[in-house]
């Protein structure tokens, strides 16, 4: 298997089989974007109040959002890379707002899968570097995102 995964949902929301069908999907991406075996993720689903604090107290912005990805990988000025032969490659953090997953689900009119499927694979990429800050990004990212979710299956 290409990736470690954490699953923790705080929301206490989810089944066993959408668990395992996010797993499968990340495999896949992981898989597609040639990410080293046993890397290391752990994605964590969470009610809007408490995405709304993480958003607040990491990103200044007050307010719920589906998304938030933290990458492990990004250094900063001074900051020592740690690296060595055995040690896995630690992608980050995936935090998904469950219920704004389902009112984005609703107000698209796709499934929550995939609308939970769409959020975990962007989520990774935004972990791998990509990014839609400019309009040449944003079309690659989610050109690689579709990409993705229709190889698995999960379309609109």
């Amino acid at each position: 298997m290409p990736l470690d995964m954490d699953f923790n949902d705080e929301t206490e929301s989810l089944t066993e089989e959408q668990i395992n069908t996010l797993e499968k999907l990340l495999h896949l991406a992981a898989k597609m974007e040639a990410i080293e075996e046993k890397s290391e993720l752990s994605l964590t689903f969470v009610d809007n109040e408490r995405i709304q604090e993480i958003n607040r107290d990491y990103r200044d912005k007050d307010q719920p959002t589906d998304v938030i990805s933290f990458a492990l990988e990004e250094t900063v000025e001074d900051e020592l890379d740690i690296i060595g032969a055995d040690m896995p490659r630690v992608l980050g953090d995936i935090i998904i707002s469950v219920p704004r997953a389902q009112e984005q689900a609703n107000e698209y009119g796709h499934s929550f899968m995939r609308e939970l499927g769409f959020l975990s694979v962007h989520g990774l990429l935004h972990l791998l570097g990509y990014d839609h800050q400019t309009e040449e990004q944003e079309k690659i990212m989610f050109g690689k995102q579709e990409e993705i979710l229709q190889a698995f299956g999960l379309t609109r």
